[in-house]
């Protein structure tokens, strides 16, 4: 098994993986209530400099359901293997949650920030800088020195990704023998790209995914299953066999 040589291993994560842990995906988050609202209006400085106060309750409801899920076998699985090969993965994750966190992978690089933490919506003037913790409360908090507010710390459309962290993923991607693809669709850029990026460099590709992705086409190997069924068979492979 690949896995058992690899000297380098890099997974990349998507909305699926944590869909097993009970997180609805972005857009399956905008059901109920938010049905009526476009992403944009949710996931946007426009929109949250338009509407602050309804974006967000939408992150709050999300929060919420975030801090109440729980890691699944797949997260566990991939931190057990982290634990037994020390230095040898890197996990990258399109998902905001903490889940990989929780679960002992707490090196994750985030592309898409951290839901739960907070970050002040415009860039504070100050020096020192206010300290988002010393909002007064509110819908959303805000500074009371100069009224900044405060926003999630996750990438909205037409922002940039972290800093760092596209080309932290890249590297461990470009550094890579085995790279697993795991619950996502690789239809959000650059992060798709990533697979392709391993490939190049003569990684073995390997997608998990009970579902059709875009980057298929990339995969040496296409596995049919979820990150929960799949990911502790497979990793449990890649254990040191001494």
């Amino acid at each position: 098994m690949r896995l058992q040589a690899a000297r380098r291993v890099c997974v990349l994560t998507g909305a699926g993986m944590s869909a097993e842990s009970g997180i609805a995906t972005f857009r399956d988050a905008l059901t109920g209530l938010w049905s009526r609202f476009d992403p944009a209006q949710l996931a946007s400085e426009q929109g949250f400099r338009a509407d602050p106060r309804t974006v967000w309750a939408w992150y709050a409801e999300r929060r919420d359901a975030m801090r109440a899920a729980q890691p699944n076998a797949g997260h566990h699985a991939l931190a057990d293997f982290a634990r037994r090969r020390r230095g040898v993965l890197t996990v990258v994750t399109q998902n905001v949650d903490d889940l990989h966190q929780r679960a002992g992978n707490t090196e994750a690089i985030r592309l898409h920030g951290d839901i739960l933490a907070d970050r002040w919506f415009d860039r504070c003037a100050r020096l020192p800088a206010c300290a988002t913790h010393e909002a007064e409360p509110g819908r959303p908090p805000r500074c009371a020195r100069c009224g900044n507010l405060v926003r999630p710390g996750v990438v909205w459309f037409g922002e940039m990704l972290p800093p760092g962290g596209l080309e932290a993923a890249e590297r461990a991607a470009a550094a890579s023998e085995v790279m697993l693809v795991v619950g996502t669709s690789g239809a959000v850029w650059p992060a798709a790209g990533l697979a392709s990026t391993a490939r190049q460099v003569g990684a073995w590709v390997v997608i998990v995914n009970p579902h059709p992705s875009e980057i298929d086409a990339q995969a040496h190997e296409v596995v049919r299953g979820t990150a929960a069924i799949e990911l502790p068979c497979l990793l449990s492979m890649g254990a040191d066999s001494s």
